[in-house]
């Protein structure tokens, strides 16, 4: 069963397990898994609408709407940046500065990669701070102001720290040795129907602990 985090008449938000696609994928060889959509309709008896996504390899808050109507006035807010969102990422390597922002144009590459293109590239910027530095690696809070694909896992690459774990965009020999991408989706912040603020977090998994347990210990 998947954890419901928050729900109402307009909105239901789970906490998605990472490995597991928010929406159906496209491939064709092998046959996709159920995605998390495709369960939580079938879960719920209900017909729900897909306002944003968050990557297969991420855990954490997503949120589905339950109308037609919720869906459109979700989706001005994201289109118009009035969502808060909280990520907590591991990365490779000491990050020096307690905060920063990172302000570079993303485009689609081939392979399913983003890259920075300053050139063609649509705008794309995400701020974070440093909640703690390992020997080998930082743990970082990433506050996305855009929400292009990839964004925040390509922007931490792109100053010289991957994510932890993400065999896209890194040295794929040493990502391959962690058993997840340490990326979470911990807090999302929406504005409800009824003008109130609503803040939904979900809580680190187990699977994202045991590796900052792993890195401790090594």
């Amino acid at each position: 069963m998947i954890e419901t985090l928050f729900e109402n008449e307009d909105i239901v938000v789970v906490n998605k397990p990472e490995g597991l696609a928010a929406i159906p994928e496209r491939q064709l060889d092998p046959p996709p898994a159920e995605s998390l959509y495709e369960m939580l309709c079938t879960q719920r008896g209900e017909k729900l609408f897909v306002v944003h996504r968050i990557d297969k390899g991420t855990s954490g808050v997503i949120l589905f709407a339950r109308s037609a109507d919720a869906h459109r006035r979700l989706g001005m807010q994201f289109e118009r940046r009035l969502v808060s969102k909280v990520y907590l990422a591991l990365v490779h390597g000491i990050v020096e500065a307690e905060e920063g922002e990172i302000d570079k144009p993303l485009g689609q590459r081939g392979s399913g990669r983003v890259a920075v293109n300053p050139q063609h590239g649509r705008s794309a910027y995400t701020e974070y701070l440093v909640l703690h530095r390992f020997a080998a690696y930082t743990l970082v809070e990433a506050y996305p102001k855009t929400g292009r694909r990839h964004q925040i896992r390509v922007h931490l690459y792109s100053i010289g720290h991957p994510i932890v774990g993400d065999r896209l965009y890194g040295d794929r020999e040493i990502q391959r040795q962690y058993p997840r991408m340490m990326l979470h989706a911990q807090k999302l912040t929406i504005r409800l129907a009824n003008g109130q603020m609503q803040t939904i977090e979900a809580p680190i998994p187990e699977s994202f602990e045991r590796v900052i347990q792993m890195i401790e210990r090594a």
